[in-house]
């Protein structure tokens, strides 16, 4: 029997609660009274595993045998999740698969430069799905916003300085660019240096 599935992206945008079961595959949150079993990579497991409240930016999938939710702790995940699923060939599963053994910044960098060994070094990828993941998402990765990739209780610092910087007269894609690049490289800076070192670079 062929198994239909719809990718529902906008249905639900997050979920917000209580963790009441958390492993490196999954999480429930009870929200409301409810409890949602949400499919999670090691990337976001990593994020929420010291928490007992959580917010899960959301994927929702209606197959006919099931409704399934995914869920990410940050929008660059999301992001790099919703491309991968529209390669050929790569269901949410294999896509999830792939965040849990590589970051998304990583999956991006990879896509970016070619880098075909680290697709394939994902248990389940391929040569031909790595390279049909790079022909795909050459043009795209680039154009998809990396999104917020430093939410976390310090993310007022990056906030705080994006937000000085707009206020200084730089636009705000140009400014996330930049500050998001420093703090890949250092990410204990104070709001003080970030400013300062990206009026030395922009």
């Amino acid at each position: 029997m062929q198994v239909i599935i719809f990718e529902i992206e906008f249905m639900y945008e997050y979920i917000k609660g209580n963790i009441t079961e958390l492993t490196p595959a999954y999480a429930v949150v009870e929200t409301a009274g409810i409890g949602y079993f949400i499919n999670i990579s090691l990337q976001t497991y990593s994020q929420i595993c010291q928490r007992n409240d959580v917010r899960l930016l959301l994927h929702y999938v209606i197959r006919e045998d099931a409704h399934i939710l995914f869920g990410f702790f940050d929008d660059d995940e999301r992001n790099v999740f919703r491309l991968l699923l529209s390669v050929n060939g790569i269901g949410a599963n294999t896509a999830r698969m792939m965040l849990s053994s590589i970051t998304s910044q990583e999956v991006r960098m990879a896509i970016e430069k070619d880098d075909i060994t680290k697709l394939k070094s994902v248990k389940g990828i391929g040569l031909k799905t790595a390279q049909r993941i790079v022909v795909d998402l050459k043009d795209k990765i680039s154009k998809t916003p990396a999104g917020n990739i430093f939410v976390s209780k310090d993310n007022h610092v990056r906030d705080e300085a994006i937000s000085a910087m707009i206020t200084l007269g730089f636009t705000k894609n140009t400014v996330e660019k930049c500050i998001d690049a420093l703090l890949i490289k250092e990410p204990d800076l104070n709001v003080e240096s970030i400013i300062k070192q990206a009026l030395k670079q922009l």
